[in-house]
Parts: C-alpha cells; sequence; structure tokens
C-alpha cells in the first residue's frame, strides 16, 4: 500500500457535480454484500437516491421481502417500500459498484459472495472496521478497482426490517493504489446521497484515521466488563485509557509515513463519543451476543503493525489479549472449571 503525504484529506458536501460525476454516479447498479447496520443504512440511502440497489441478506431476508425497510435516522426516518433483497449472490447478477459490509470474521466468504457480482468494470468498496483490509481484496480481484470507505456512525439494527440510525455517518475514502480521482468519484457519490464525505491523502492513512476510534472504544466495551461508551467517557481511568490507545495509534501511523496530528484526533474523538450517550459499538452487541469479535482486525493486525515498525505499543498489547481471551472464553471455547 503507498505512503500517506501530508496532503490534507478533502472534503466534499453533496452539491452539483460536473458532466464526468454525473455520468458515473447516473442510475448505478450496486450490490450490498453484508447487509448489517451499515450495509443496509449507506445502501439504503443510495437506494433513496435513485440507483439500483440490490442487497444480499440472511436475518432480514424475509422481513424485507414482505415488508421493506424502515430506517429511523438521525438525519430524518424514511421507508423503502420495494426492497431488492436476495439469499444469493448469483441472484444479484453483475453490478457497478461493490459494496462490501461484511464483518472481518467473515471475511474468508467475502470472494465467493462478492465474485458472482463483478464484471469487467465493477469496482469494491470495502466498507468494513478493521486494518490491512483491501490489500486481499486486491489479490481476489485486482488492486486498480478496490476501495476503502472507513464509516464513522452509530446505527444499529432493530427487528428484522428496521434500522436505527443514531448519529452521524461521515465516510473517509482511499484507493488501494491512491488513486485519488477514483476517491473522489466514491466520495461524491455518497455526498449525493447526503453523507458528509471525506478523501484521504492515503488508504492507509485513512485506515489509521478510523482506528483512533475503533482500537480503545470498542475494545474498552468489551474488556470493561460489557460497558457502554458512556460508562468510559464518565470514568477517569477509562477514559484515560482510551487516550493512551489512541497515542499509540497515531505513534504507529506517524512511523508507517502517515501526516496525522495524533493530538487534534485524540480531541475529536473524545468530543464526538462525549455526544453518543450510552452507545453500544458492534464489538460489544457482537460479544453480548456471543458471536466472534472482530478482534484480530480492529487490535490484532495494528499490534502486529506496530511491532513490525518497532513501535512501543503496551496498552495495546494488553487489550488485545484481554479481548482475544475474552472473545474466546465468552463463546465457549475456553473451558471453565467446575
Amino acid at each position: 500500500m503507498p505512503r500517506a503525504t501530508s496532503q490534507p484529506a478533502r472534503l466534499l458536501q453533496p452539491r452539483l457535480f460536473d458532466a464526468a460525476f454525473r455520468a458515473y454516479h447516473s442510475g448505478m447498479r450496486i450490490a450490498v454484500i453484508g447487509s448489517g447496520a451499515v450495509g443496509l443504512l449507506y445502501g439504503g440511502r443510495l437506494a433513496r437516491a435513485g440507483h439500483d440497489v440490490r442487497f444480499l441478506m440472511r436475518r432480514d431476508l424475509q422481513a424485507v421481502r414482505r415488508g421493506g425497510l424502515t430506517v429511523r435516522s438521525c438525519d430524518g426516518d424514511f421507508r423503502l417500500e420495494k426492497v431488492q433483497a436476495f439469499g444469493d449472490p448469483r441472484e444479484i447478477g453483475v453490478v457497478d459498484l461493490v459494496i462490501c459490509s461484511l464483518k472481518t470474521t467473515s471475511l474468508d466468504e467475502a470472494e465467493r459472495l462478492i465474485r458472482p457480482c463483478v464484471g469487467e468494470n465493477t469496482e469494491i468498496l470495502c466498507l468494513m472496521n478493521g486494518f490491512n483490509i483491501e490489500p486481499r481484496f486486491g489479490q481476489w480481484f485486482g488492486p486498480e478497482r478496490i476501495l476503502g470507505g472507513l464509516a464513522f456512525v452509530c446505527s444499529n439494527r432493530g427487528e428484522p426490517g428496521i434500522l436505527h440510525h443514531i448519529a452521524y455517518g461521515r465516510v473517509l475514502f482511499g484507493h488501494l493504489l491512491d488513486e485519488r480521482a477514483k476517491a473522489e468519484r466514491m466520495a461524491a457519490l455518497f455526498a449525493e446521497a447526503g453523507f458528509e464525505t471525506r478523501v484521504a491523502p492515503s488508504l492507509l492513512q485513512a485506515r489509521y484515521e478510523k482506528l483512533f476510534w475503533n482500537v480503545p472504544f470498542n475494545t474498552i466495551c468489551v474488556s470493561a466488563g460489557a460497558v457502554t461508551t458512556r460508562e468510559i467517557m464518565a470514568d477517569e481511568g477509562l477514559s484515560e485509557l482510551a487516550r493512551v490507545l489512541m497515542r499509540e495509534v497515531g505513534a504507529t501511523a506517524q512511523a508507517d509515513g502517515c501526516s496525522i496530528d495524533t493530538e487534534a484526533m485524540v480531541r475529536k474523538m473524545m468530543a464526538d463519543t462525549s455526544t453518543m450517550g450510552s452507545y453500544r459499538p458492534s464489538m460489544l452487541i457482537d460479544f453480548e451476543e456471543k458471536r466472534p469479535l472482530e478482534v484480530e482486525s480492529i487490535l490484532g493486525e495494528p499490534v502486529r503493525r506496530a511491532r513490525a515498525l518497532n513501535v512501543p505499543v503496551p496498552a495495546a498489547e494488553t487489550q488485545y489479549r484481554l479481548v482475544r481471551f475474552l472473545d474466546r472464553f465468552n463463546r465457549g471455547e475456553v473451558c471453565r472449571e467446575v
């Protein structure tokens, strides 16, 4: 993955785009592979904007086929009466854009699920948590068509067919080969659907920026005893641990060639999180429902990268060991003595 530069990220707000952008965006066929809280929100808004969006679903499939999709959103509720929902990617067919929003615990399934939707000109957007995601997609499908999207959003699924969008929604984009024009086109597509978007100087930097929130808040919610963001922000020790973890992310990013103002990012992440109330991050929800956690992609990969760069990250190392054990223990993979 190319190194980051000091070029600042560019903010794109919803606006009128030139003819090339409009031609690229007009009536796109889009497959959403992984229709959880993230896939339903972004896919739903793109469908509302007039695109031909086709969702690969499991849990919500029958409910959405019967009654459509309801999004209860901080930006305004909306409902899609008719949704193209499928249980097999072969039914979706070839599309212009694949949005992969699977959990990284299902990454081994991604190639099989995406392959039937990929044609000669298909682009693939990895709208996923974690680190070192896109290179694997590049090996499968070719690096020139792979983009990454890092969503800062609070959203949870409710009953089947219902999504709760609680706060935020901005997305930071990058391209695996750092082709800025492709990243800007993708950012413009999402901006037209009503989201705040930015293009990062590099995809590597975009991934590090998302880790500033994911590493502390997803993981402390589990390691501190299944607590929400409210408890972390209210406790002096836990909030300081969050800052320490962010500074370790920043040190690793700097060693990896990224130009990120670590202290500014720490202030922003803490300020944003203070407005979330009792938010349950995805890792906490998975823990409570005894599903595998995204511990390797959110913690393991950044820790291994820090080791390779000879950057000491003792807090992240400890969190990684704790959360990895708690994940296995919670799912019964570690025997409890009677």
